[in-house]
């Protein structure tokens, strides 16, 4: 990775012990978020278990939009709904004037059919693209639902000694939205969820089935990739299957496209200054066994960790696609989206609130991680304003990362045992940033 992210690693580890926490006020206020956190650690739990037995899909959260808003009423907090289709926004007023900080979790699940034996287990269906499929929090987005609102609940009785504002962004359709729909936290911004009143920053968490309950992680700059659509289009010519030279067959085009892009990576692409990603995902083309289609499509995604890789990555996917369909005879249409920027950690702000993160969960339990090839929609709140992305083990103690099943799989499990190091967490950044010196 690029040096300066050493140099600034080394300056947040050299100057944290300056940066901690140290006066009698810095400390009464930790122990208490660590004393009301402790106390909603059942009412976390049970919210979590409510929200795994009823997932939603994207932009569908309709249930979990309406536990939301009913408990963000309860505890006195001004509550928004139908923000970004179904997304809930709550915000609290502290008793003393500041800045506004934002903490956001996001709402929806996976088309997953849950394998785990649990008395809360999904067993949800839903029509996902024309397919019957089931649906479960197979990315642990109920985890962070129940532990925003357990922040709330903490933030909430300590409302007449904050010096600001909380926003409570609750957020639709993470995953993605159907085709053609409009969602998730692109959609949140430009309906001004950062405005009315403006915010100054912004945290979330998200919980890691392979990193142990107890311990966070974090990485200042690029910590999680961007991800990137691609979809090609290879036309060719239609023949019966046993005359194939009667055809151009997109196809057999297809296969060479297919391995012609992986030597993007592994060819053309410094992986000593970022690690990058591009995979093919779904194949489509042809209706009987002897008949040579007239196309096929290709979908895939792109992973980087910086624009200028993007850029390069795009251009050299477009220069392959098109140059080995041209070499047969062929044509190969390119089309790329970008689903989400690169969630980037602001290093002024990862410095400020390292200490926080460390006094939370104990310095030995904090822990620089590199960077990941996943994405996160959270980077469209960083692109407006400065934020920080931290990672929350869910991992049972003395399992193994190989051990457990990952995000997005039948098997996904979480340990609820380290929801109130979430809750924690986000009270704790939120109480710290409003209380600190500008």
């Amino acid at each position: 990775m690029k040096s300066s992210i050493f140099l600034l690693t080394a300056a947040l580890v050299a100057g944290s012990a300056a940066l901690a926490p140290a006066t009698a006020q810095n400390a009464a206020r930790a122990a208490r978020i660590a004393t009301l956190s402790n106390d909603t650690e059942q009412e976390v739990i049970g919210w979590r278990r409510d929200l795994h037995e009823h997932p939603e899909l994207g932009n569908q959260e309709n249930r979990t939009a309406a536990l939301v808003a009913e408990q963000l009423k309860k505890m006195g907090i001004e509550v928004q709904t139908g923000v970004a289709r179904t997304g809930v926004v709550g915000i609290l007023r502290g008793g003393k004037p500041g800045r506004v900080v934002a903490l956001r979790a996001d709402m929806d699940a996976l088309p997953v059919t849950e394998a785990n034996n649990l008395p809360f287990a999904s067993k949800a269906t839903a029509t996902y693209n024309g397919q019957q499929v089931g649906v479960m929090h197979a990315c642990g987005h109920d985890t962070h639902v129940a532990m925003l609102l357990g922040a709330a609940e903490v933030l909430s009785k300590m409302r007449k000694d904050l010096p600001g504002t909380v926003k409570f962004i609750f957020q639709p359709a993470e995953e993605g939205s159907l085709p053609g729909e409009e969602g998730g936290a692109r959609l949140m911004v430009k309906e001004g969820v950062l405005t009315n009143p403006t915010v100054d920053a912004i945290f979330g968490v998200h919980i890691n089935a392979q990193t142990e309950v107890g311990t966070l992680k974090y990485r200042p700059e690029g910590t999680m990739a961007s991800s990137d659509v691609f979809k090609i289009t290879v036309k060719g010519k239609s023949a019966h299957g046993a005359y194939p030279w009667l055809s151009i067959d997109p196809v057999v085009t297809a296969a060479q496209i297919i391995t012609g892009l992986q030597t993007i990576i592994s060819r053309q692409t410094e992986l000593t200054e970022d690690a990058a990603v591009l995979t093919v995902g779904m194949v489509h083309g042809g209706v009987r066994n002897n008949i040579i289609p007239e196309q096929v499509e290709l979908t895939g995604t792109i992973r980087t960790l910086n624009k200028d890789m993007q850029q390069k990555i795009w251009a050299a996917v477009r220069r392959t696609a098109t140059n080995i369909a041209e070499s047969v005879g062929a044509t190969a249409e390119v089309e790329i989206e970008n689903y989400a920027p690169v969630t980037f950690n602001n290093p002024r702000l990862m410095e400020q609130m390292l200490p926080s993160l460390r006094q939370v969960a104990g310095p030995q339990h904090v822990v620089l991680q590199k960077a990941v090839t996943g994405a996160e929609d959270f980077a469209f709140y960083q692109e407006k304003i400065p934020g920080l992305f931290v990672f929350v083990g869910g991992m049972p103690k003395g399992k193994k990362p190989a051990e457990t099943a990952p995000h997005h799989t039948p098997g996904f499990f979480i340990d609820e045992s380290g929801f109130t190091l979430g809750v924690k967490t986000l009270a704790t950044l939120a109480s710290d940033y409003l209380n600190a010196k500008k």
